[in-house]
């Protein structure tokens, strides 16, 4: 199973040739190709990509506006993401249940709850194939159930908002925004993931010099047991 990082650009205006395009990714697996997330500048590409499905974490532009004009392909999404994007023209609509895995293309996908906004809920996608998993939350504030999400993971796909300055905030009962990718590394290190990649990079990473940041990031990875790496748009991975 290989991963391609199509996108890895937050709902940000800086923009660089590392991190040019919003979120999305794509799975490779003997031929079926998924894509994970379309933001909003691939609603012209989508159409050139012609990947087998979409699978969507949640309705907000930088994840799902790319389908503002339609999908060449069924698309999955939870019902609260139906529900955002209601008015799209997405002719084959399929539902996303939450904590029911669901096979697709040679793949088990399975959608956690995810804390990162109230108006837009989010789900992280549990993605399993070949014996092998790897856990997909681009943007995230808390996992409620992290324990069975990244149980036997090999590899975390996480929110690149910032390194270590929290943009978590309480609204009501619940958390929302960006945990830093500190948090999430630690989040790593107690559930024994051992391998992680940051994308949906905010204006720290992308306005930022990687060649400083990036001994930052091994800093804070090497001192949980982690491997960790910043995506970039057109970065392929094998997991497992």
């Amino acid at each position: 199973m290989q991963l391609t990082f199509l996108g890895t650009r937050a709902h940000i205006e800086a923009a660089n040739r590392r991190h040019r395009r919003h979120s999305a990714a794509l799975v490779h697996r003997d031929g079926a190709r998924v894509m994970l997330d379309c933001g909003a500048d691939w609603r012209e590409r989508v159409h050139t990509l012609k990947p087998d499905a979409i699978v969507l974490t949640h309705g907000h532009p930088d994840h799902a506006f790319g389908l503002r004009d339609g999908a060449p392909c069924p698309v999955f999404a939870t019902d609260a993401t139906w529900s955002t994007i209601n008015g799209f023209p997405i002719r084959e609509r399929r539902p996303l249940p939450q904590r029911k895995p669901v096979a697709l293309a040679g793949l088990t996908v399975e959608a956690f709850p995810v804390e990162h906004s109230t108006r837009c809920p989010a789900v992280g996608l549990r993605i399993s194939a070949d014996d092998t998993t790897f856990f997909y939350a681009p943007d995230v504030a808390y996992i409620p159930d992290r324990a069975s999400a990244l149980k036997g993971a090999a590899v975390y796909v996480g929110d690149g908002s910032s390194l270590e300055t929290s943009h978590v905030r309480k609204q009501g009962a619940r958390l929302v925004g960006h945990a830093p990718v500190r948090q999430q590394l630690t989040w790593c290190e107690k559930s024994g993931v051992p391998r992680a990649y940051f994308t949906h990079c905010g204006t720290e990473i992308v306005t930022g010099d990687e060649r400083k940041l990036r001994p930052h990031l091994e800093k804070l990875a090497g001192e949980r047991g982690v491997q960790a790496r910043l995506a970039y748009d057109g970065l392929s991975v094998e997991i497992g």
